[in-house]
Protein backbone atom coordinates (compact mmCIF):
# COMPACT_ATOMS: atom_id res chain seq x y z
CA UNK A 1 0.00 0.00 0.00
CA UNK A 2 1.18 3.53 -0.74
CA UNK A 3 2.28 5.57 2.22
CA UNK A 4 -0.48 7.58 3.87
CA UNK A 5 0.23 11.29 4.38
CA UNK A 6 -1.49 13.96 6.42
CA UNK A 7 -2.12 15.83 3.18
CA UNK A 8 -4.22 12.89 1.93
CA UNK A 9 -6.45 13.28 4.97
CA UNK A 10 -6.50 17.08 4.84
CA UNK A 11 -8.21 16.84 1.45
CA UNK A 12 -11.17 15.31 3.30
CA UNK A 13 -10.92 17.20 6.62
CA UNK A 14 -9.25 20.57 5.94
CA UNK A 15 -8.67 21.55 9.57
CA UNK A 16 -5.76 19.70 11.21
CA UNK A 17 -7.30 19.88 14.68
CA UNK A 18 -10.62 18.49 13.44
CA UNK A 19 -8.69 15.78 11.62
CA UNK A 20 -6.90 14.73 14.81
CA UNK A 21 -10.14 14.66 16.82
CA UNK A 22 -11.92 12.66 14.13
CA UNK A 23 -9.04 10.19 13.75
CA UNK A 24 -8.76 9.76 17.53
CA UNK A 25 -12.48 9.07 17.94
CA UNK A 26 -12.51 6.58 15.09
CA UNK A 27 -9.30 4.89 16.26
CA UNK A 28 -10.85 4.48 19.71
CA UNK A 29 -13.93 2.88 18.14
CA UNK A 30 -11.77 0.46 16.17
CA UNK A 31 -9.67 -0.37 19.24
CA UNK A 32 -12.88 -1.12 21.15
CA UNK A 33 -14.05 -3.57 18.49
CA UNK A 34 -15.74 -1.55 15.73
CA UNK A 35 -15.37 -3.12 12.30
CA UNK A 36 -12.80 -1.29 10.12
CA UNK A 37 -14.09 -0.04 6.77
CA UNK A 38 -10.75 -0.75 5.05
CA UNK A 39 -8.48 -3.79 5.17
CA UNK A 40 -6.53 -3.90 8.40
CA UNK A 41 -3.20 -4.99 6.87
CA UNK A 42 -1.87 -5.44 10.44
CA UNK A 43 -2.06 -1.66 10.92
CA UNK A 44 -2.76 -0.06 14.27
CA UNK A 45 -6.19 1.52 14.87
CA UNK A 46 -4.82 5.04 14.35
CA UNK A 47 -3.47 4.20 10.90
CA UNK A 48 -6.68 2.38 9.98
CA UNK A 49 -8.71 5.44 11.03
CA UNK A 50 -6.54 7.75 8.93
CA UNK A 51 -6.83 5.40 5.94
CA UNK A 52 -10.63 5.43 6.30
CA UNK A 53 -10.61 9.24 6.40
CA UNK A 54 -8.30 9.52 3.37
CA UNK A 55 -10.58 7.12 1.45
CA UNK A 56 -13.59 9.29 2.27
CA UNK A 57 -15.30 6.48 4.18
CA UNK A 58 -15.43 8.31 7.52
CA UNK A 59 -16.39 11.86 8.38
CA UNK A 60 -17.46 13.68 11.53
CA UNK A 61 -21.15 12.90 11.00
CA UNK A 62 -20.57 9.16 10.52
CA UNK A 63 -18.39 8.91 13.63
CA UNK A 64 -20.98 10.78 15.69
CA UNK A 65 -23.72 8.47 14.37
CA UNK A 66 -21.61 5.45 15.35
CA UNK A 67 -21.07 6.94 18.81
CA UNK A 68 -24.82 7.48 19.20
CA UNK A 69 -25.58 3.88 18.22
CA UNK A 70 -22.93 2.70 20.67
CA UNK A 71 -24.42 4.88 23.40
CA UNK A 72 -27.92 3.57 22.64
CA UNK A 73 -26.64 -0.01 22.77
CA UNK A 74 -24.98 0.62 26.14
CA UNK A 75 -28.20 2.13 27.53
CA UNK A 76 -30.22 -0.86 26.29
CA UNK A 77 -27.73 -3.28 27.79
CA UNK A 78 -27.85 -1.47 31.15
CA UNK A 79 -31.66 -1.59 31.14
CA UNK A 80 -31.65 -5.32 30.32
CA UNK A 81 -29.11 -6.00 33.07
CA UNK A 82 -31.24 -4.11 35.60
CA UNK A 83 -34.35 -6.03 34.51
CA UNK A 84 -32.52 -9.35 34.78
CA UNK A 85 -31.19 -8.46 38.21
CA UNK A 86 -34.73 -7.60 39.36
CA UNK A 87 -36.05 -10.91 38.04
CA UNK A 88 -33.31 -12.88 39.78
CA UNK A 89 -33.91 -11.02 43.06
CA UNK A 90 -37.65 -11.69 42.84
CA UNK A 91 -37.06 -15.38 42.11
CA UNK A 92 -34.71 -15.69 45.08
CA UNK A 93 -37.23 -14.06 47.41
CA UNK A 94 -39.98 -16.43 46.25
CA UNK A 95 -37.97 -19.58 47.00
CA UNK A 96 -39.15 -21.47 50.08
CA UNK A 97 -36.81 -21.26 53.05
CA UNK A 98 -34.32 -24.06 53.54
CA UNK A 99 -33.95 -25.91 56.76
Amino acid sequence: MARLTVEDCLEKVPNRFDLILLAAKRARQIAMGAEPLVEEDRDKPTVIALREIAAGLIDKQKVEEMEQVESDDEALLAALEAELQQSVSAAIQQQPGEG
